[in-house]
């Protein structure tokens, strides 16, 4: 079944008007007809089967059904990485969010090749991606900060797992075994890594812990997505946050 994320309220009999472009893919795209059903989510109320009432140049008039899904509790997971190219941001993007990543939160550092990121393009990819892998939420995009900012309010109680590419972390693995349940980000560096005074920085932080994925040099994108794989993997759903209403 096709899936939709929308902003509207959620309930049984619950009308909603869909803007231009879900409207064209459900009619152009996808040459759906009245009477047929999709299933909408809003990361609130849960999903919903929802049947097409109206089909017209307006937009296309869903009515929902009945409750398929409850809205459940999901990881409270953050994943804060350099911008990287155009492609290869939007491919992190996809992947957080399907890998269960909460909040993409794009860092600036001294070695950053882009200094300009298109937050509603990845936004769109996230949203993209929850549709296609059945999350009942969509992940938060931040604006990007310079790391400094970044962690100078930092919440002590998430541990910040940074990708160490100097070798000088714990695997991953260990790292993971050694953390309560609860909130959790992961850092990932620009194309060239951290430089020195960033590495200095983050080893000051009490809550930064480095880890490593291994004696290969990876690429950016390529760590972030297989740093998720392991929190996924090794972690499971224990790293939730509070179960929704």
């Amino acid at each position: 079944m096709i899936r939709l994320h929308v902003a509207s309220d959620l309930s049984a009999d619950a009308g909603i008007v869909l803007g231009k472009e879900q409207s064209h893919y459900l009619a152009n795209v996808m040459r759906l007809k009245e009477g047929e059903t999709v299933a909408l989510f809003n990361g609130r109320d849960g999903e919903w089967s929802a049947t097409i009432e109206r089909v017209a140049k307006s937009g296309v008039a869903l009515h929902a059904r009945a409750r398929t899904r409850p809205q459940a509790a999901e990881p409270d997971l953050w994943l804060l990485a350099a911008p990287i190219k155009k492609d290869r941001i939007d491919l992190v993007a996809e992947k957080a969010a399907e890998l269960g990543v909460s909040r993409l939160w794009p860092v600036l550092t001294r070695r950053t090749a882009m200094s300009r990121v298109n937050t509603e393009r990845l936004a769109a990819h996230m949203v993209e991606a929850a549709e296609q892998c059945e999350r009942l939420s969509v992940p938060e995009v931040s604006e990007p900060a310079p790391l400094d900012k970044a962690v100078a309010d930092w919440d002590p109680g998430r541990p910040l797992l940074f990708l160490d590419e100097g070798g000088t972390g714990a695997p991953i693995a260990a790292a993971l075994a050694g953390l309560r349940p609860g909130k959790l980000a992961v850092l990932v560096g620009p194309e060239g890594g951290f430089d020195e005074s960033e590495r200095a920085l983050l080893a000051r932080l009490p809550f930064a812990v480095p880890v490593g994925l291994g004696p290969r040099i990876l690429r950016a994108e390529t760590a972030a997505i297989a740093a998720l794989a392991v929190v996924q993997a090794l972690l499971g759903d224990w790293n939730r946050g509070p179960r929704a209403s």
